[in-house]
C-alpha cells in the first residue's frame, strides 16, 4: 500500500498537471529553442548596452537534445558578423561576442583595422563619431563585416595592447570572436578560439532594457530593437 504522504503527493501532481506540463514545455523551449539573457558588461557596446535583455535563437545553428550539450542535427553554419552566445570553458563564463573569423580564415588586426585573408575590412565614420566617457575620448566607427554593418567603440587613450594581433589561422571547428567595444573586451584575443560545441545560439534582438545607473528605469527606445541595424 502507498503511504498517505505518497497519496497526497500524487493528488497534488494530478491536480496541477496542466501547470507542470506548461513548466516542462517552457523548460524545453528555453533549453533547446530560444531563451533570453541579461548583459552584465559593456564589451559589446555600442551595439549592446549593460542592462539589455537579449533574445537568443538556440536553433540558429544546431538542434540539441534538451538539457544537454548533445547536437542532434546541424541546421546552419555561423556567418561573419553574427553575434553569438557561448559557454566559454576557457573563461568559465557565458559570453556574448561577434563572429569575425570562420574556420580556415587568416585574421589579423593592425591598429584596430581587421584583415581577413589579406583583405582589410571597410570602415566609415559614424554619426556619433566621437564622444567622451569619463574624460576619455571614444571614436565610434562603422565596420562592415561580410554583409553586416555595425558600430564599434575605440577608446583613443586606452592601452593599445589589444589593437594588434596575427596573422593567425582559425582552426577547423572553431571561430574567432571579438567584442564591439574593442579595447574593453575579453574575447579571442584573451581566451582563444571558440569551439563550435560551445555555441549556444545566435543573438537576434533586444527584448527590453533597463538602465542600471538610473534606478533601473526602462530604456523604452531599446525595447524590441534589432541588434543588426545601425
Amino acid at each position: 500500500m502507498l503511504k498517505a504522504s505518497n497519496n497526497k503527493l500524487i493528488a497534488i501532481l494530478l491536480s496541477n498537471k496542466k501547470l507542470l506540463i506548461f513548466i516542462l514545455l517552457m523548460s524545453v523551449v528555453r533549453s533547446a529553442v530560444a531563451d533570453w539573457y541579461s548583459v552584465p558588461s559593456g564589451s559589446m557596446q555600442p551595439t549592446i548596452k549593460v542592462g539589455d535583455r537579449i533574445v537568443v535563437s538556440k536553433m540558429a545553428y544546431d538542434l540539441r537534445l534538451p538539457f544537454t550539450d548533445i547536437i542532434l542535427l546541424a541546421l546552419n553554419t555561423p556567418q561573419r558578423g553574427e553575434i553569438v552566445v557561448f559557454e566559454s570553458k576557457a573563461a568559465a563564463l557565458r559570453l556574448i561576442k561577434r563572429i569575425v573569423g570562420l574556420p580556415g580564415d587568416v585574421v589579423a588586426m593592425n591598429n584596430e583595422v581587421i584583415e581577413i585573408n589579406g583583405l582589410a575590412l571597410s570602415y566609415s565614420p559614424s554619426s556619433k563619431s566621437t564622444w567622451s566617457a569619463d574624460s576619455t575620448s571614444v571614436t565610434v566607427t562603422i565596420e562592415k563585416l561580410a554583409n553586416i554593418k555595425h558600430q564599434i567603440n575605440i577608446y583613443n587613450t586606452a592601452s593599445n595592447r589589444l589593437s594588434n594581433f596575427g596573422p593567425i589561422t582559425v582552426p577547423a571547428g572553431h571561430y574567432l570572436v571579438l567584442g564591439d567595444n574593442r579595447r574593453h573586451s575579453a574575447d579571442s584575443r584573451v581566451y582563444g578560439f571558440v569551439p563550435h560545441q560551445e555555441l549556444r545560439g545566435k543573438a537576434t534582438a533586444i527584448a527590453f532594457s533597463v538602465d542600471y545607473n538610473n534606478f533601473y528605469l526602462p530604456r523604452a527606445k531599446r525595447f524590441f530593437k534589432d541588434i543588426y541595424g545601425i
